[in-house]
């Protein structure tokens, strides 16, 4: 079953459960503020990764992914000047199908994208291997960063899992969307392993990396 929701392209990827702040100037996504303050809750929008273009400029967005996530607001900031700052959580992955034009800003028709586990069996075993390979990763970064990097607990439910460490890990676009375009929890899960054996012996060959701070999400300018 689809629907039509706003839309908004970025260049990073929202997971579902991650918070993603936003600061909005640009003239037509302030439009998409006011519209969504002026209906219904839940108010939500669809998040998309760019890819090929840039969030503002004259050249703007010339393609987008197939997959995204639902954005829904939680805090709005009115700024004098007309910008908001956002608060925004991941909820649902989506499917784009089509955009609908005209609007001063993008909207399309999605469809909702079920999270699902996948081989239960598969995604039980592999989250003992993941959050003890996500931890040594997370040790690696501290010390080739020099700096401390510290997470909330790691969870053992499998799907939140697969995607806070989806969020955390230092990856290219590319591949933070391949990974939440991941069918399941047990494929994503398996695609992380690998990921994260390959991202440890990367950073043992360096001398030093920059360290996220694994505790917010990257700060938007949109």
């Amino acid at each position: 079953m689809s629907l039509t929701l706003p839309l908004f392209p970025l260049g990073s990827v929202l997971y579902p459960g991650l918070v993603m702040p936003l600061h909005i100037f640009e003239e037509r996504y302030r439009q998409l503020v006011d519209d969504l303050l002026a209906g219904p809750e839940p108010r939500q929008f669809g998040v998309i990764a760019i890819r090929q273009g840039q969030e503002t400029g004259v050249d703007g967005v010339t393609a987008l992914f197939e997959t995204g996530c639902t954005a829904v607001v939680r805090r709005v900031t009115r700024h004098p000047d007309g910008k908001f700052d956002l608060i925004t959580v991941g909820a649902e992955r989506f499917k784009l199908i089509r955009l609908v034009e005209p609007a001063p800003y993008f909207s399309a028709e999605i469809e909702m994208l079920p999270d699902e586990i996948g081989d239960e069996a598969e995604a039980e075993s592999a989250v003992p291997v993941v959050q003890a390979a996500f931890r040594a990763y997370l040790d690696l970064l501290s010390e080739r960063g020099g700096a401390q990097v510290s997470v909330p607990e790691v969870p053992d439910e499998n799907i939140l899992l697969s995607y806070i460490v989806a969020a955390a890990v230092v990856l290219d676009l590319l591949v933070r969307q391949q990974l939440l375009a991941e069918p399941n929890a047990a494929a994503r899960l398996k695609t992380e392993r690998a990921l994260l054996t390959k991202e440890q012996q990367i950073l043992r060959s360096l001398t030093a990396t920059p360290a996220p701070d694994l505790l917010n999400s990257p700060f938007s300018q949109n």
